[in-house]
């Protein structure tokens, strides 16, 4: 097998599957799950910025020889991944927010529930206006609805796609294994994430089994981000350290600007502070043990 139908692989098991595992366990634990998915999703983004600030970032340092142009490059691609990240999230929420009637001028700026996470909370609206209609209203809107949440969800899972394929890359150059490592930290990762996807879906009345299969495939896109990660880092090591520093400006926008206010906006208290420090702790048990 060749190391890219290899990362193909890995990236499958820790998008898809640990994905579809986060989404069994958030359809099977639906009652009282907003502070367990809190937890759990502080507790990821602990884990993600261990791995972005002591491994990727410094695994991208290193692809040329030092200079103070290389490290701006760096600290600019990085600026590049987070602000394309939030303006498409931004442009997702000028979208759908106003088509939300509890999401007004009072409400947080940010995700205060699972639902507007994913924004199926848009896709819901738009259901309910299809069926009280008894289809008068277009079916179009309602599919549109969809792909916003699709694409919303995409957002989180494509750059954790490119953080395994351009690590597999940055192995291939330095003789690490390093991608192994961070295709099990992004599975670990999607755990959570999984429960935020299935627990706002059946609570919208979706099955619980329908529900579990749709959590899944939103963990595809991790796969294609892997294909451009690791296309990308096997070109040059310029090319290596650009893959690797908009990976994880991208991976820094989903754990600063959604997991870690989200996760502190359903449970307000300072229990989501410690399972962060928890999970970055557990990241560096990961990355030096």
């Amino acid at each position: 097998m060749s190391t890219f139908a290899f990362v193909v692989v890995v990236t499958a098991i820790a998008g898809v599957v640990g994905t579809g595992l986060g989404g069994l366990i958030g359809v099977i634990f639906t009652r009282n799950s907003e502070k367990i998915v809190s937890l759990l999703l502080s507790f990821a983004g602990g884990v993600m910025l261990c791995i972005v600030c002591l491994d990727l970032l410094s695994d991208a340092l290193g692809q040329v020889p030092d200079s103070v142009g290389h490290v701006f490059f760096v600290v600019a691609m990085t600026a590049v991944g987070f602000g394309i990240i939030y303006l498409l999230n931004a442009l997702i929420d000028r979208k759908t927010n106003p088509q939300v009637k509890h999401i007004d001028k009072n409400h947080p700026k940010t995700a205060d529930q699972l639902s507007e996470l994913i924004h199926s909370d848009h896709y819901d609206e738009h259901k309910k206006e299809y069926e009280e209609t008894k289809g008068q209203k277009s079916l179009s809107q309602l599919f549109i609805a969809g792909l916003v949440m699709a694409f919303a969800i995409a957002l989180h899972n494509f750059p954790e796609g490119m953080v395994i394929g351009a690590s597999y890359a940055s192995d291939e150059a330095t003789g690490g294994v390093g991608g192994l490592a961070m295709a099990v930290v992004i599975g670990l990762h999607n755990i959570p994430e999984g429960m935020a996807v299935s627990v706002p879906l059946v609570a919208g009345g979706m099955k619980k089994t329908k529900a579990t299969l749709l959590t899944a495939v939103t963990g595809a896109p991790t796969i294609l981000g892997a294909m451009l990660g690791y296309f990308l880092g096997t070109l040059s090591p310029v090319m290596l350290a650009l893959s690797l520093s908009f990976a994880s400006g991208a991976m820094l926008y989903v754990v600063f600007g959604e997991l870690l206010p989200e996760a502190i906006l359903m449970w307000r208290s300072k229990a989501p502070a410690f399972a962060m420090l928890v999970g970055l702790l557990v990241g560096v048990v990961i990355l030096f043990v």
